[in-house]
């Protein structure tokens, strides 16, 4: 039977659940998140030690101002504080491990669109003279992307995933309500949002290969 399979087929079965490259891909993703961490420390070390706090002023988002569109790109990057970043640490390798996961290109067209999504939604309908920074909006959209995955592409697996991230964090979804003013809801809210288009956007056609690392298989098998 195994002469039967096409270099394709065989890069779809090689990343099903189980196999070695499928642990190899989640332990891949998982390093790659472990290494953002560190980055984001460094960032909010600088910020506080040599800026004084004006990279959040300079590079996050400001509510209905032109100048503050350019916190679109760089709001996720800083943080308020380092509790800040501790805070937003954990899940964003958990949940950032399982979309990555799923494949690199995936990811960071998911990223960029959750990103974009999250902060124009926050610079619409944030509160005048507010600074928004932090990871949140990418935390949540990876959030959306995860619950919704599994069901836009009919994967147990990842039905399982969304179920596993659902049951950890589930709870954190009433930060998509303005329970609290020192806290952009905005952001989780789109962010979140974000996610779900993401999810619909990108997902896995019927026939693709789990991870679009497999389509760098099937030119090496050609």
């Amino acid at each position: 039977m195994q002469g039967c399979l096409t270099p394709a087929t065989y890069s779809y079965v090689s990343q099903r659940f189980g196999t070695d490259a499928f642990y190899a891909a989640v332990g891949r993703a998982f390093v790659a998140m472990c290494a953002v961490v560190p980055v984001l420390f460094l960032i909010e070390l600088v910020d506080s030690r040599l800026m004084g706090g004006r990279l959040d002023v300079q590079g996050g988002i400001l509510p209905h101002e032109i100048a503050g569109l350019d916190g679109i790109v760089f709001a996720p990057l800083l943080h308020a504080n380092f509790a800040h970043v501790l805070a937003n640490s954990a899940p964003l390798i958990l949940m950032g491990t399982f979309v990555l996961a799923a494949g690199p290109r995936r990811f960071w067209l998911s990223t960029v669109l959750i990103a974009v999504i999250s902060g124009v939604g926050v610079w619409f309908t944030g509160e005048t003279g507010t600074v928004v920074v932090g990871a949140s909006g990418l935390i949540f959209g990876y959030l959306g992307v995860l619950l919704t995955r599994g069901v836009v592409e009919h994967s147990w697996w990842n039905i399982a995933v969304g179920l596993l991230i659902g049951l950890l964090y589930g709870w954190q979804l009433i930060g998509v309500l303005p329970t609290d003013e020192r806290i952009s809801w905005q952001g989780h809210l789109f962010g979140f949002i974000g996610g779900i288009v993401a999810a619909i956007a990108f997902r896995r056609r019927k026939g693709d290969p789990l991870t679009d690392e497999a389509d760098d298989d099937d030119d090496d098998l050609k």
